[in-house]
């Protein structure tokens, strides 16, 4: 490829966590001094050596990333893809030079922008416009530089009311569009941008889009996007990679690859689990337990009746007291176009007020003859809006809708579109609507 900005090479990350081993009923003194006196060992060997010191009885060597490697072209728009834990996020960190890569190495021509988490790089206590300044200094840039795009900046983020308040004070929705805004003006020849959009607003996330495909094409920089959303990932990105448990498993153009991660690996019965051990989720104060397609019966279904309702429902566990959530559900296409999206948040019954710690199921029903015959595939999302994002699943559950009447289904054939409501219809000869209004004594 030439014009290379972008080359890693055998990239790989470890990591070392640390695990308490079951504690018995009795255990003997002389056990717990032999068992401090180990680690005590350990520690100190860890801080002569220089290593981290990790807590734990037992110690398990984690690869993040694994034997990555590929390359990125000048003003290329690349989407990374993949399932939770996947090491979207750790590649990123790697190429942004936050965390060392464990082995390989990575090559990066240019002045790079990242947009990881809500407000890296700024300072809680300084207000908007310090912030700009010090963000402007750590991508590199000078004081003069800055002034030259502040305007833009504010413009852009519409902030400026809020300019000179600390930004501890803002909420994560403002910290997004001030983080973007500086990024994405402060012209970087590489800019970084993961799964943070989320938390921004619809028309926010827009805007976003927009001005990344306005510093590709137009300022012919590149752009590096991790998005649970595959419909921006097809409307922006010429290439993408996918992931998989650390491993680069399909790199190519980017329909093929989210039509390759759509299909691979999508169940098609109608439910998924998570195992309650699952360490993505073991610190977290929101854990899935089940996501089901339910028939009218009330079953789990992989196929579903196109004429008959049915219901998607969502378990999961609460495990510490929270404001009010927001479940949703995004309905996709077998490849990837987004039929609709559902949340909660508009149902009547939706209130902020806090939760208790416990297990809950949301319920979701799709009434019949509204989608058309074919394969679909169910994202779900919780989040505290404009907050933050609880939890994000792709492809979770794949389940069919189809017509089971035989010749006397309400179409013959299958007709085109993801959705085939049954509309109201009326039909009248002309001539009688201009005798019915002859005879109302209309002129």
């Amino acid at each position: 490829m030439s014009d290379v900005v972008i080359r890693a090479e055998g990239l790989g990350k470890k990591y070392v966590i640390g695990h308490e081993t079951q504690r018995d009923s009795y255990i003997a003194l002389r056990d717990v001094i032999a068992r401090g006196a180990r680690q005590l060992l350990r520690k100190a060997g860890d801080m002569v050596h220089g290593r981290p010191i990790i807590e734990g009885d037992e110690l398990e060597e984690v690869w993040a990333l694994r034997d990555v490697s590929f390359e990125i072209g000048r003003g290329e728009v690349v989407g990374i893809i993949g399932r939770n834990g996947a090491g979207k996020t750790t590649l990123l960190k790697v190429l942004s030079r936050i965390t060392d890569p464990s082995e390989g190495r990575v090559t990066i021509k240019g002045r790079v922008a990242s947009l990881l988490e809500v407000g890296t790089g700024f300072h809680p206590e300084l207000t908007g416009r310090e912030n700009i300044f010090l963000n402007g200094a750590i991508l590199g840039m000078s004081k003069l530089e800055v002034k030259r795009k502040f305007d833009e900046i504010v413009a852009f983020s519409e902030v400026e009311k809020f300019l000179d308040t600390p930004v501890k004070r803002y909420s994560s929705g403002m910290y997004v569009r001030l983080a973007f805004s500086v990024a994405a003006h402060m012209e970087p020849e590489i800019l970084i941008v993961d799964e943070i959009l989320a938390v921004g607003d619809a028309a926010f996330q827009n805007k976003c889009i927009g001005k990344m495909d306005e510093v590709s094409v137009h300022e012919g920089r590149t752009v590096l996007l991790v998005s649970h959303n595959i419909g921006v990932i097809n409307r922006l990105c010429k290439r993408a990679i996918l992931l998989k448990a650390g491993q680069i498993c399909a790199v190519g153009i980017t329909d093929d690859v989210t039509a390759s991660y759509l299909s691979t690996g999508s169940q098609t019965e109608g439910i998924r689990t998570w195992k309650p051990g699952d360490a993505r989720w073991a610190n977290h104060s929101f854990r899935p337990h089940v996501l089901r397609v339910l028939n009218t019966e009330g079953r789990v279904a992989g196929r579903v009746d196109i004429t008959r309702p049915f219901q998607v429902e969502l378990e999961y566990e609460i495990a510490r007291p929270m404001s009010r959530f927001r479940v949703a559900l995004r309905f996709l296409t077998g490849d990837g176009t987004i039929a609709f999206t559902a949340s909660d948040s508009a149902d009547s019954s939706f209130e902020t007020k806090p939760i208790s710690p416990g297990t809950y199921v949301s319920r979701c029903v799709v009434p019949g003859n509204l989608l058309n015959e074919g394969q679909y595939l169910l994202t779900v999302g919780v989040d505290i809006p404009f907050q933050q994002v609880l939890f994000v699943e792709d492809a979770a559950v794949g389940f069919y809708v189809e017509q089971t009447g035989g010749v006397n289904s309400r179409f013959p054939e299958k007709w085109p579109g993801t959705v085939c409501p049954i509309l109201e219809w009326k039909t009248e000869e002309v001539s009688q609507q201009i005798a019915a209004a002859g005879n109302s004594g209309a002129p």
